[in-house]
């Protein structure tokens, strides 16, 4: 159906095996049609087509075996605040996003600005961005597969130049998102501001000045940046933990060393190539079996491709 729509400009489909794979040949065409899903979702007509969103939709409440009905979903802010949202169970993320932003007050010029994601509030106060949601995604149904994650839904903002959070500055609602966000990081100790910085901060937080305080965190160690979950790094010896941080063209890894100090290193990024996420099942003869997240990537450095591997516990 999308070769009829859009012609060429579909990749072509991986070809099938047609007698008895062995483990190397199903591995080979999974990793295929990985290939194969990232390049059609490259292009933002075919994931925006009806085509495309009406596959993904059925295929979501099928293997998940939910109806289309009416159901309320909360769409949580930075400051813990939440709106809830009177929606169809298939609604689409780019539907509920745009229902929440323009409750909100928000200009739709802006909604681009801004994306649905998963996150989770643990116990000891730490808080886990699991994912962007995607907006063919039907987050309703997405919830209900994770339930044993505790997830919820949450508005953040989706770009990481800091310097476009000027373009939303006139706007009420977009100043509000981006003041929560912004405080939220500074609690969570997401950004790294000098000492000089956060006494700033703290003085323009308790006079409620907005506007001032968007302006002085742009000049923050990591603000703008997107934060992942502590993992597991092999540099500069095996088994060290690393904070990661992605933003301004550059993986930045504060690596934490085996002697009490904190090695920081920087990944310079011009281009991705290619990414795969592969989960890894380790036998622990005390905790018993243990899942391991692989995240790699292809990445451009001054003309050379080179691959970047984390890895996380879940």
């Amino acid at each position: 159906q999308l070769r009829q729509l859009f012609g060429n400009a579909v990749p072509a489909f991986p070809p099938k095996f047609y007698l008895v794979m062995t483990k190397s040949m199903a591995d080979e065409r999974r990793s295929q049609l990985e290939q194969y899903l990232q390049n059609v979702t490259l292009d933002s007509n075919i994931t925006n087509s009806d085509v495309f969103i009406g596959f993904f939709r059925k295929l979501q409440q099928d293997t998940f075996k939910i109806q289309t009905q009416r159901a309320f979903l909360d769409v949580y802010l930075a400051d813990g605040s939440n709106i809830r949202l009177d929606i169809q169970t298939s609604d689409t993320a780019e539907r509920i996003l745009e229902v929440t932003l323009c409750k909100m007050g928000l200009s739709r010029e802006l909604i681009k600005y801004f994306s649905l994601f998963f996150f989770q509030d643990h116990d000891d106060g730490a808080l886990s961005v699991v994912k962007k949601v995607a907006e063919f995604e039907l987050p309703y149904v997405s919830l209900q597969s994770m339930k044993e994650l505790h997830c919820k839904l949450g508005i953040r903002k989706w770009y990481m130049d800091p310097s476009l959070d000027t373009l939303l500055m006139d706007c009420r609602a977009s100043l509000n998102l981006l003041y929560m966000q912004a405080i939220q990081e500074v609690k969570r100790n997401w950004v790294k501001p000098t000492e000089g910085q956060m006494q700033e901060l703290e003085f323009l937080q308790e006079n409620a000045n907005k506007a001032k305080f968007l302006e002085l965190i742009r000049e923050v160690q990591f603000y703008g940046y997107v934060r992942l979950d502590p993992c597991i790094c092999d540099y500069p010896e095996g088994g060290c933990s690393a904070d990661i941080y992605v933003g301004n063209n550059e993986i930045n890894c504060c690596i934490k060393l085996p002697i009490n100090q904190t090695k920081e290193v920087s990944f310079k990024i011009n281009r991705l190539r290619s990414w795969q996420v592969t989960f890894l099942v380790s036998i622990s003869l005390t905790d018993g079996e243990e899942d391991t997240l692989e995240l790699r990537f292809e990445y451009n450095d001054s003309g050379t491709w080179q691959w970047i591997i984390l890895y996380t516990k879940q």
